[in-house]
């Protein structure tokens, strides 16, 4: 039996139903299987399409998907026992910030909060990897986007060894470090979803020539110079070592409870459109619902209504 004839929500009306049909199907492919052994250049095309035939098409998909956010939106924020915490990593110039400006526009910023994590301050380095993005979590009825998150600690820190000399770890805590890490943010991510925070995971798989041509657009682009960091060429000697680093990432923490999806980012329309989807398919198995009033409630409504009606002449 395919995703899609399982959707939940079955009194969603025929025009949502097929939205969310689409969006398993295209989400499904890109989805890590927990336990698999990955390898991101064999397993998973950066510049692949999924469903969408043309870039006209998507766009009217995307759309079509930030309807569908802003009314789960709503009904999360309003039933406000559930969080979603989504994570977004990508090396340098795949998309993080504009697939986060396109995939959520349109989308009360009241229950939007984002987050990029840059380097470490002093006061978080004095602290456990987790401590900082565990402050910047969701409450409940809130979406919290990371842009980069407690994954930089097994990709940039590993790849750039001295950064692990910074944490101060005690002597007998570097033995084994790589592996624990990865027991501990599984393990913390499992006690983030048994406490009501949905874990979501993307990674933006952008190729290496794309990565090139972006970097050109920012040196080229007067409008995009800001955007432009020597340490975005810098990074590009370690390409080879990330590589290594994503695929021991996936393969170590895509677990049941937290999956990661892999999007392919070489075409931004489709990593968008991609992006929500799998941020849709995540509301809609949360299924949130407005909250039914309680019996007074209702009374009081009813009251309520009567007498304003009357004071209108109604």
């Amino acid at each position: 039996m395919s995703p899609s004839s399982q959707l939940p929500g079955g009194e969603d009306p025929p025009a949502r139903s097929d939205q969310l049909r689409f969006v398993y199907d295209l989400v499904e492919p890109l989805r890590v299987a927990p336990g698999r052994k990955v390898q991101l250049h064999r397993d998973f095309r950066s510049e692949a399409i999924h469903g969408p035939t043309s870039k006209k098409e998507a766009l009217t998909r995307l759309s079509e998907g930030v309807t569908l956010l802003v009314d789960y939106q709503d009904r999360l924020a309003a039933q406000d026992a559930v969080g979603v915490l989504l994570i977004i990593q990508g090396l340098d110039a795949a998309g993080k910030d504009s697939t986060i400006k396109h995939v959520m526009n349109g989308v009360n910023p009241q229950g939007v909060e984002v987050r990029s994590f840059k380097q470490p301050s002093v006061e978080e380095l004095n602290h456990d990897f987790l401590w900082r993005y565990q402050r910047s979590l969701p409450g409940r009825g809130r979406i919290g986007i990371f842009n980069r998150s407690q994954y930089e600690e097994v990709l940039v820190v590993r790849v750039h060894h001295q950064l692990l000399a910074e944490e101060r770890l005690p002597e007998e805590q570097k033995s084994g470090v790589w592996n624990r890490r990865y027991r501990e943010i599984n393990e913390w991510e499992r006690h983030l979803v048994d406490n009501g925070i949905r874990v979501v995971k993307v990674l933006l798989n952008l190729s290496k020539d794309e990565q090139a041509r972006r970097i050109l657009k920012r040196i080229d682009d007067p409008a995009k110079n800001w955007k432009f960091s020597p340490s975005d060429i810098l990074e590009r000697q370690y390409w080879d070592q990330y590589q290594k680093a994503f695929d021991t990432m996936l393969s170590r923490t895509s677990t049941e409870w937290a999956p990661w999806y892999v999007v392919p980012a070489d075409h931004k329309w489709f990593s968008r459109l991609a992006t929500a989807a799998v941020l849709i398919r995540a509301l809609a198995e949360i299924d949130p619902h407005y909250p039914r009033p309680a019996p007074e409630i209702i009374r009081e409504m009813d009251k309520a209504k009567a007498a304003l009606l009357t004071e209108i002449g109604r």
